[in-house]
């Protein structure tokens, strides 16, 4: 969806200070056989993130009818300011994966993989905004990830659905290489 300017680069001011906070939290309650459980869990939501950026681009954001039309506007104008409200983002990590793992697991898991996520997230937002607004130079990560998503964007056929990595675009078979 279109978003206002404050909207759009909310997420970049609301969750560098959450996941700040669930470091702080567990370098400070965790013993060290906890943190090491904490760390591999932070590295795990990232890891996860990566999949599901994937998965959420190809299967919904292309198929779902509703989110199809909502993200054919970005790709209609790659440079406008298109994309989740921060509230909904927020509301799905916590409600639909913090509370859930913190209730099946433990509070340290559920915080790592939380921060996890949402790293990887605002990973994501980050490369997004800088592939459609920013002249990366060549040779660089930031480069070649807009290079491999315009592909993406000016593909006949669908391709590229990963933002910070092709990675699973190679698992699955969706790369498309570019020159």
């Amino acid at each position: 969806m279109r978003l206002s300017k404050a909207g759009y680069f909310a997420d970049f001011v609301v969750y560098p200070p959450i996941v700040l906070a669930l470091l702080a939290y567990a370098a400070i309650h965790t013993g060290s056989l906890s943190w090491i459980q904490w760390s591999m869990s932070w590295l795990a939501g990232i890891a996860t993130w990566t999949l599901l950026e994937y998965v959420i681009h190809r299967a919904i954001l292309h198929r779902v009818r509703f989110f199809a039309d909502m993200h054919d506007m970005h790709h209609d104008s790659p440079a406008d300011l298109v994309g989740s409200p921060t509230w909904l983002s927020l509301g799905i990590i916590c409600l639909g994966v913090l509370l859930p793992l913190w209730w099946q697991t433990s509070f340290d898991v559920a915080t790592g993989v939380t921060a996890g996520l949402i790293l990887g997230y605002l990973w994501y937002v980050t490369v997004h905004h800088a592939i459609h607004h920013w002249n990366p130079a060549p040779a660089t990560y930031l480069h070649r990830a807009k290079r491999r998503h315009l592909v993406h964007h000016y593909s006949r056929q669908p391709c590229n659905f990963g933002v910070t990595t092709g990675f699973w675009d190679l698992v699955f078979g969706t790369i498309r290489r570019t020159r």
